[in-house]
């Protein structure tokens, strides 16, 4: 978390301009000496948390907190996009593993709201949902090394800002631009679990009116916990292109193919070792199991003549994988109107693919089949542990637009974003080569199905804001607003039942495949924000907004089969209000930012379980529904402190987050829930950062930070004994070189990061239930990591 003081107004410009095309080093070099006449132009920029007067939102009417490309290049080689944000105040993130790859380990907490309702932007591109099967999850289209910042508005973002998920907290990465000279960028990094990864980025350099660059990353390692391993490829390509003017092009290409085993949950019995696994393991050692024989005790063959039929089996960490292979294309032109007046226009296409493997036991397997088979379906009688395959895939694309326009002292702004977004589910079980969990699939033996349904997402997003400048820019309001249509389909086979169904123990034909509608409109989300200058050291900032989304889980939500086969209710959207006020200022010595809060939002989508009618209460039906309000208010504090009395040998940062976020309403079940009051699950009420990072030499940082999380719930009742503790993980790196040249290499840089310090073993990820307790992953041991880089 070091930091960097410039106190020029030139420096600042460098050093922005610096972040935007990678030659943040460069412009470090060139800091003129300090300037006492000018300190209230102080910089602040970091390595591993970002304080500059970008990171903490200056000259923003809301709260905007950004990590620099000096912190991203300072933090784990091959860190995921979300984990990049987990130092941030306002964000409570926890991942499986030091670099947070692992996609379905992944949660973020931020005021009210979780990570399915936070928006996501790369390059002005929305990523749409955030969930692992059929979203687009940031971090499978960013490598830090090719970002220039990634900027969060904690609260309300933007109304310009395309999506339909957020319910006012936005993320945008925003890459670097190609460099003006041919050169060649190499990162090697090795660690722990055989981990290796290699960066390689090609700059063309300026070639008239074109720049452009090509990368290239490579990540290998092993599962941190029970075997396995993680397997990346991942290129990014982008050309710019002057076109007289103002005006310019940016294309962009990504391609991401991804390939993991998963790892399981943990029961709190499984975490205290109270419950142990088929080998004996327990705590953060658990894990699937390696293949093993049938005449390995416990796992004996349960049905003569069936040599993989015994449940253990499906414990097994072969048929439990994720294969992903995605591509997003992006255009962007950019047209120099006149003085202040310009118009920029965004096009892009996803291709999304892949599949998730999970085991199914052979007496699962053989009474679906059994039933299937039945009413004629075309399955193969199961021959041992099965191999389940879920597939996805669909593509999306869409376009936006944006007008600015200077007109004395206000700014106008308008344009829209349209998008299609089609998405393909299937789900069944297939045999493997004599019924064997390390068996290579036959996916021409089909032994039952489950889903087969696709999905589409038509939105329109139209917006307005004014920003009008008072008092010689000292007094800044912005007004606006957008409006959202979306529309909703879903077509196909929803669950066993639309294949088959039992009367009177007898299979039957099921309901057959069925079509659902949503449609969801609001033209009307007003923003509103209010910045005052008191000098050049301090501004107050304000803002209100409205938010609406569409229901995350629809295609969940849609796949509930309701009695007699009816379809489920269009559930109404999720609705937020978003209020803060704050004040940022800087006093030579120290940088900060704090600001209050006050969210609300209502139409929370819940899963219930309640009597059929007429059933006496012998049968129940699970759907999903609207459930009730959600409210959070707290305060977020962010400040960086250079003491001069240390000679810039020392720098400390800090960043507090206080958030009481609390259900207001029961669960409207047979048998109502009360919820009301109760603190919404895994939801820190403290988050505490902060770091110390020292510069004994011009050629080497050392940093050491650590982060506190407060204790959280992992149920909506907030049951006793379902808290997962407090605790603290600390981190730390050592940066050598700045600007070693060795012959034609330049910028030699080496670089040590540790995760878990202290190696503390405790519960982070919580996976939250209504009641009971619920299931959970651990915070990954100490884990070491080595890169050098250079540039030719």
């Amino acid at each position: 978390m070091s930091v960097r003081l410039s106190l020029r107004r030139s420096a600042r410009a460098a050093l922005l301009l610096a972040s935007a095309t990678g030659a943040l080093s460069a412009a470090h070099a060139q800091e003129p000496a300090p300037a006492p006449a000018d300190e209230d132009l102080i910089t602040v920029t970091g390595r591993r948390v970002s304080q500059s007067s970008e990171a903490i939102g200056e000259d923003k009417i809301s709260n905007v907190v950004a990590v620099t490309r000096e912190a991203l290049l300072s933090a784990p080689s091959g860190i995921s996009g979300l984990k990049m944000l987990e130092q941030l105040p306002g964000f409570n993130v926890q991942t499986d593993g030091a670099l947070g790859l692992y996609e379905f380990g992944n949660s973020v907490q931020t005021r009210a709201f979780n990570l399915d309702q936070i928006g996501f932007v790369v390059d002005g591109i929305p990523t749409g949902r955030s969930d692992a099967f059929g979203g687009s999850p940031v971090f499978r289209y960013v490598d830090n090394e090719n970002l220039g910042v990634v900027e969060a508005a904690v609260g309300a973002g933007d109304v310009s800002l395309p999506s339909y998920s957020t319910l006012g907290p936005v993320v945008q990465y925003n890459s670097i631009a190609p460099q003006e000279d041919m050169g060649l960028f190499v990162s090697q990094s090795f660690g722990d679990f055989n981990m290796k990864r290699t960066f390689i980025r090609a700059s063309t350099g300026r070639v008239g009116p074109f720049k452009a660059y090509i990368s290239r990353t490579k990540l290998d390692t092993d599962l941190w916990r029970g075997p396995g391993s993680v397997d990346r490829e991942h290129w990014e390509g982008q050309i710019h292109a002057d076109l007289g003017g103002d005006s310019w092009a940016r294309f962009k290409f990504v391609s991401n193919d991804f390939f993991d085993y998963d790892s399981p949950t943990l029961s709190r019995a499984q975490y205290n070792c109270s419950v142990t696994s088929l080998t004996g393991a327990c705590g953060r050692d658990y894990a699937y199991i390696e293949n093993v024989p049938n005449t390995t005790p416990g796992f004996e063959p349960t049905v003569p003549g069936v040599y993989y039929s015994n449940s253990n089996y499906a414990q097994v960490y072969n048929l439990a994988i994720n294969v992903r292979k995605d591509k997003l294309y992006g255009a962007t032109f950019h047209a120099g109107i006149a003085d202040g007046v310009w118009a920029e226009s965004t096009l892009y296409w996803e291709d999304k693919s892949g599949y998730g493997v999970s085991p199914d036991t052979y007496a699962n397997s053989l009474s679906r089949y059994t039933a299937q088979a039945a009413v004629g379906l075309p399955v193969t009688a199961p021959k041992g542990v099965e191999f389940g395959r879920s597939g996805v895939g669909g593509d999306r694309y869409g376009i936006t637009t944006k007008l600015h326009w200077e007109m004395g002292v206000n700014t106008v702004e308008t344009g829209m974003w349209a998008e299609v977004d089609k998405y393909h589910r299937t789900q069944a079980r297939y045999n493997t080569v004599d019924g064997a969990p390390d068996g290579a699939p036959l996916l021409d033996e089909l032994v039952y199905l489950r889903r087969d349904y696709r999905s589409k997402r038509d939105t329109l997003q139209i917006f307005l804001k004014d920003t009008l400048k008072l008092a010689d820019e000292q007094l800044v309001l912005d007004l606006g607003f957008k409006g959202l249509m979306m529309d909703y389909r879903y077509d196909g086979y929803r669950d066993f039942a639309d294949y088959y169904l039992t009367v009177g123990g007898v299979a039957v034909p099921g309901y057959g495949p069925s079509v659902n509608r949503a449609q969801y409109r609001d033209m009307f989300l007003p923003m509103a924000g209010l910045l005052y200058k008191i000098d050049g050291r301090t501004q107050v900032f304000a803002s209100y907004a409205e938010n609406m989304a569409l229901p995350k889980g629809m295609d969940d939500i849609y796949s509930a089969i309701r009695a007699g086969g009816a379809l489920v209710p269009q559930p109404a959207p999720e609705r937020s209000t978003n209020m803060e006020v704050g004040i940022r200022t800087n006093q030579g010595q120290l940088y900060a930012s704090l600001a209050g809060y006050y969210t609300k939002f209502k139409n929370r989508i819940q899963s219930i379980t309640t009597i059929l009618p007429g059933s006496g209460g012998a049968a129940t039906e699970t759907f999903y529904q609207n459930v009730g309000r959600v409210r959070a208010y707290g305060v977020e504090f962010s400040g960086t402190y250079k003491p001069a009395f240390l000679n810039g040998l020392a720098y400390g940062n800090l960043n507090v987050t206080y958030n009481n976020a609390k259900f207001k309403d029961d669960i409207p079940a047979a048998t109502p829930i009360e919820i009301a009051g109760k603190y919404i699950p895994d939801s820190a009420k403290w988050i505490v950062g902060g770091g110390v990072t020292i510069e004994p030499a011009s050629w080497l940082v050392a940093n050491i930070s650590g982060k506190y999380t407060s204790k959280r719930w992992s149920t909506f009742t907030n049951t006793p004994g379902s808290s997962v503790p407090g605790f603290t993980v600390f981190s730390a790196y050592v940066d050598i070189g700045d600007g070693w040249t060795f012959g034609p290499i330049k910028s030699v840089k080496a670089r040590f990061n540790i995760d878990n310090l202290f190696d503390k073993d405790t519960l982070s990820y919580i996976s939250s239930s209504v009641t009971g307790d619920g299931f959970f992953r651990p915070l990954s041991p100490r884990t070491f990591q080595f890169t050098l880089t250079g540039e030719i």
